[in-house]
């Protein structure tokens, strides 16, 4: 995919706005990123944790584990649909957050169970093919391997996904992989991307970025892209490879805008 410039899509204009348009929301509203963070590790903490205060009854700890993954879910679903008003140049509170946790509890369910399918079908596939010891069971992990992969990829949209442009978890999953197929290399470098935030977050105890920074960065992904077609809609014969970012950011660097490195520290004296 490329611009009118000539320039590949993915690695001037938009990818370039994308990740400074991300830095600045974070960095203005790192007290509501790193709420947001301490709520999921409280809410990470009951099926890590819990379980093994309740070691002598099983069947208690194996459902306080189970559930507590669930809303872990629901927490980050909720978190997406409350962090998409950051990305619209906004802000939320308390209240919004829990309007959000009833909103998208039903999405979040259903990528629990997505994400506990997926995690068993790898468990058990990927050794029994493995331990066939033959070029078939080789073929067959390969061939597992990468649908998870490509599932992986596309599935890292769904919160976003939610809180943009669907509440059905059916339809949400079928944009996911729309979504990846219509756009791998922004597919592979967000979540390349949110793996380097994940590794810069562990050294700043998981306040920020933190999981509410990723989901932020996947919802201005998703918000740009957003951009895209709403142009290919509106310009159905374009050419859909040839994408003018440079047209389409020009309103949102203005709302941006650009800072010194004076005003990120001491914002009041500018």
């Amino acid at each position: 995919m490329w611009t009118k410039s000539g320039k590949p899509a993915y690695s001037s204009a938009m990818i370039g706005f994308l990740l400074k348009k991300t830095f600045f929301d974070i960095w203005d509203n790192l007290f509501r990123i790193a709420l947001v963070n301490i709520g999921f590790l409280l809410s990470a903490a009951i099926p890590v944790l819990v379980p093994s205060l309740l070691s002598s009854v099983p069947v208690l700890a194996i459902g306080i584990m189970v559930v507590g993954a669930l809303w872990c879910f629901v927490y980050l679903t909720a978190a997406a649909i409350a962090l998409r008003t950051i990305s619209d140049y906004g802000a939320f509170g308390f209240a919004d957050f829990f309007r959000a946790v009833r909103e998208g509890w039903p999405a979040g369910l259903a990528l629990g169970f997505a994400v506990v399918i997926l995690s068993f079908f790898a468990y058990a596939a990927l050794p029994f093919y493995l331990g066939m010891q033959s070029m078939l069971g080789i073929f067959a992990a390969a061939l597992v391997f990468w649908t998870l992969v490509v599932c992986l990829l596309a599935i890292q949209y769904y919160p976003a996904v939610r809180a943009r442009l669907s509440g059905d978890p059916r339809k949400i999953i079928k944009k996911c992989f729309i979504l990846f197929f219509d756009n791998p290399g922004l597919s592979v470098f967000a979540i390349l991307h949110n793996l380097v935030l994940l590794v810069a977050s562990f050294f700043l105890a998981f306040l920020v970025p933190g999981p509410a920074g990723i989901l932020l960065f996947l919802d201005e992904a998703l918000r740009l892209r957003l951009l895209k077609y709403d142009w290919i809609e509106a310009n159905p014969d374009a050419n859909r490879k040839k994408i003018p970012w440079d047209l389409l950011l020009m309103e949102e660097e203005e709302k941006t805008g650009t800072r010194s490195l004076r005003n990120f520290i001491f914002p009041w004296k500018d």
